[in-house]
């Protein structure tokens, strides 16, 4: 049985981040502009749907029929149908006044989308610096989609953001019955635009390293998904640790002060653990941890991962972001010697 740790936390020192001064990367050639497919299709005159559609593959061919396949769910544009003329003209009537709104946020002349595309391109050259090999996206796309439609897709030409899921934490569909039931308050308050740019890099760096964790014990799956934290910490070194991890500025200085509590309560349970229910337990959304106060936040196994790979890439400060990727887990976890107060 799990011990109930609410009589046992003690506050502690917060830990701090040291390491390395980052890279200048202000001199690497990247230009990031992102193309408004949402504007367009909004703008399509719903009593002419297939000569818009016809239209609209024309100006986007590397991305309508992502979008009718795998967002609306229709058929391809070359075998467009009556049915798939009908999905697309009732999705823009039904979706235009949460278009609407989000013009507000990311509308023509808005100075959202160029903050987006600003800190896209930071990431963008960091990626270009440690990865020069890699391939980024040739087309950055904003699309609106239905609400169960993906914030970040990452398709064979394009890194599409659905702005669906960016409206602000207090937009109405998201705290309706039937938004709650799809995302919880503890998901929708992260449903802002400062959380753009840090999810469309861990798709991107997701791309760079597949997730190789399922099926591994416990603490390999923590280092595996804390290892992609801490790639995400170098393409984004200046971005708040609360957004890019998705826990409160609370929640996060709770772990912070009570890590050596937390590992303590790891090491009583089975770290090498293959059960799925317990691995669930630490891995993935969640408003806390089960057996742990309510002041925790879920998904505490992958931080305590990302600070065992901290504790690893400090000893190894020569370390390159390839390099450490490429490391087992279990020899990170063994070598980092990993052991807060």
């Amino acid at each position: 049985m799990k011990k109930n740790l609410a009589l046992l936390f003690l506050l502690l020192l917060p830990g701090c981040k040291t390491g390395k001064k980052n890279p200048d990367v202000s001199d690497i050639p990247v230009v990031v502009h992102i193309e408004r497919f949402d504007q367009a299709l909004f703008a399509m005159d719903t009593t002419r749907v297939e000569a818009g559609l016809h239209e609209l593959g024309r100006q986007y061919p590397y991305f309508v029929n992502d979008f009718m396949v795998n967002i609306l769910g229709t058929s391809v544009l070359s075998d467009t149908s009556a049915q798939a003329f009908f999905a697309c003209r009732r999705f823009i009537s039904s979706y235009m006044p949460v278009k609407d709104s989000l013009d507000l946020k990311f509308g023509p002349g808005d100075g959202g989308m160029r903050s987006i595309e600003a800190g896209l391109k930071k990431g963008f050259q960091f990626i270009r610096y440690y990865f020069p090999q890699y391939n980024l996206p040739p087309k950055v796309v904003a699309y609106i989609g239905p609400f169960d439609a993906p914030g970040v897709a990452l398709t064979r030409y394009t890194l599409a953001i659905g702005l669906q899921l960016y409206a602000g934490k207090q937009f109405p569909f998201y705290l309706s019955s039937q938004g709650q039931e799809l995302f919880p308050v503890y998901i929708s308050r992260r449903f802002e635009p400062e959380y753009v740019v840090p999810n469309c890099l861990k798709a991107l760096a997701e791309d760079l390293y597949p997730d190789q964790s399922q099926g591994k014990p416990l603490i390999d799956e923590m280092i595996e998904k804390g290892k992609n934290w801490w790639l995400i910490d170098q393409f984004l070194p200046e971005t708040a640790d609360s957004i890019k991890t998705g826990f409160t500025e609370k929640q996060l200085s709770w772990c912070l002060l009570n890590e050596g509590r937390i590992w303590s309560y790891f090491l009583d349970q089975n770290l090498f653990s293959l059960e799925p229910d317990l691995i669930k337990n630490y891995i993935g959304d969640a408003p806390y941890t089960q057996g742990m106060p309510d002041a925790s936040p879920g998904n505490i196994g992958q931080w305590v991962g990302l600070r065992i790979v901290e504790k690893y890439a400090s000893l190894h400060p020569d370390i390159t972001p390839a390099q450490l990727m490429k490391t087992p887990d279990r020899t990170i976890f063994e070598e980092s010697k990993y052991k807060p107060k």
